[in-house]
């Protein structure tokens, strides 16, 4: 799904690989942020995992931000370098917490702390619009987004790279891409066809482009992977509705 996200790391440090080799993997202990990854990416974890974490629409992050999101996008940041001087003292309530509960509660305390009061510029517009690509899993076109919104591609363009970091376009295309993978059961053939005309491709070599692109797989590796490792029940914990606004 196109998100964004907070991890405060309680564990053992966390290992992240990006698709691009020119990116050198980077080792986290404490916490970071994420922004909308536009590529692959690979979250290596320890043994033990005692993880607690904010997971955001794709617009989610912009009102809680001192900073232009688009500076996170593909990138995995610590959380005091958004944040200042913010992660010893979370951490710390955190570890203090005595529930699940109350731990989400910390979190939820310091997100309100920093909501912006009055909404940044073109951030209605991007909601609006956003929304709108969410219900229709991407398939919506961006001319009826702008028509419908009485504003300009390249206006429509910026202000969701202000707010998101990518543009509608790219936005569309995460959502299209994961109603199709979403809708694969591993356990079952799998006419790829159908699917991907479900999912609004109709062009047969721009789907394996874009299969290719976003998982690094052609569909039959990808099945093979997926039938070799098959996940555990519940998981992915992001293969179902995204969070509310």
């Amino acid at each position: 799904m196109p998100s964004a996200h907070l991890f405060l790391n309680l564990g053992g440090p966390v290992r992240l690989w990006d698709s691009d080799p020119a990116v050198p993997p980077a080792v986290l202990a404490d916490g970071w942020f994420m922004g909308v990854w536009a590529r692959r990416f690979l979250v290596e974890y320890p043994a033990r995992v005692r993880l607690v974490g904010v997971h955001f629409k794709p617009w989610g992050m912009s009102p809680f931000l001192d900073m232009p999101v688009s500076e996170l996008r593909d990138r995995w940041v610590p959380v005091d370098a958004v944040w200042q001087r913010s992660l010893d003292r979370l951490r710390n309530q955190v570890a203090d917490s005595t529930s699940a509960t109350e731990t989400l509660r910390v979190l939820e305390a310091e997100l309100l702390s920093r909501l912006t009061e009055d909404p940044s510029r073109g951030l209605d517009l991007v909601l609006h619009t956003g929304r709108r690509l969410e219900a229709s899993d991407g398939t919506i076109p961006i001319g009826a987004l702008t028509a419908d919104a009485r504003v300009s591609g390249n206006h429509l363009a910026a202000q969701f790279k202000a707010h998101v970091g990518v543009t509608p376009k790219r936005v569309a295309r995460i959502y299209r891409f994961a109603r199709l993978i979403l809708s694969v059961d591993p356990l079952r053939p799998v006419d790829w066809s159908e699917l991907a005309h479900a999912a609004g491709y109709f062009d047969r070599a721009h789907f394996s482009r874009e299969f290719k692109d976003f998982t690094g797989h052609t569909p039959t590796q990808y099945l093979a992977l997926r039938r070799r490792f098959p996940a555990e029940q519940g998981f992915p914990p992001d293969a179902g509705p995204m969070p509310a606004d």
